[in-house]
């Protein structure tokens, strides 16, 4: 089983191509799911409008998953006049995909944690120091800790502890993942517009249809050899 991240990004890029990675992202997860390949977005910047996205992260389980991500990675060419600035004379907007290195995930295990009863310090009434209800909980894969003592119920306590360290493990994941994108992003500033390996037109979606290569070559010759007959 393998597992790929994907980031999608406006690369700073207007309006339009909010829109356009919004439309991308829906495509290329349908994509995804119908060659059954399991596809979650792990996260997302949301664009200025209804339907549009600056970017998104996109991660990929499965079996031989660069063949069906493959055709995605680079620019993305949207034809499409602007829907919010109508007397725009632009038609080509451009989203780039590219591959984030793997983040190391720590995987969520509640059987993982350990607890440590305490004795509860602080204001609280003549029973507080009485009682070992403040519980100490460690995280032993990620040594992330937390101590709890809100509640004289230890099992409360316990339930609060298990939510803090869930919290604190999806803060450490996001932060890392953030590091690798921004480290990524560092090296895809640009994107190349003038050969998209991928093209879609109208506010419908549609993939563009390329032309085949040897059909471009024999129109060529074509007009290659009438201009020599006519000359």
């Amino acid at each position: 089983m393998e597992t790929k991240l994907v980031h999608i990004t406006t690369a700073k890029g207007p309006l339009e191509c909010q829109l356009a990675a919004g439309k991308i992202l829906a495509a290329l997860l349908a994509e995804l799911r119908q060659k059954g390949v399991q596809a979650e977005v792990i996260d997302r910047t949301a664009g200025q409008e209804n339907g549009t996205i600056l970017s998104a992260t996109i991660q990929i389980n499965g079996i031989a998953i660069q063949t069906a991500i493959q055709s995605w990675l680079g620019t993305i060419q949207w034809i499409q006049q602007s829907p919010y600035r109508p007397n725009h004379g632009r038609k080509n907007w451009f989203v780039g995909i590219f591959e984030v290195n793997p983040v190391e995930i720590t995987g969520w295990d509640e059987n993982e944690i350990s607890y440590q009863s305490v004795r509860s310090s602080g204001a609280g009434g003549q029973h507080v120091n009485k009682v070992s209800s403040a519980v100490r909980a460690i995280h032993k894969p990620s040594g992330t800790m937390v101590f709890v003592q809100e509640s004289r119920s230890q099992l409360q306590n316990k339930k609060i502890a298990r939510e803090r360290i869930r919290e604190k493990l999806e803060k450490v994941q996001s932060e890392k993942l953030v590091s690798v994108i921004n480290q990524t992003w560092s090296q895809h500033q640009e994107l190349e517009r003038g050969n998209p390996v991928r093209t879609f037109t109208g506010m419908d979606f549609k993939p563009k249809k390329a032309e085949k290569t040897f059909k471009k070559q024999r129109n060529k010759l074509k007009q290659e050899l009438k201009k020599e007959l006519n000359g």
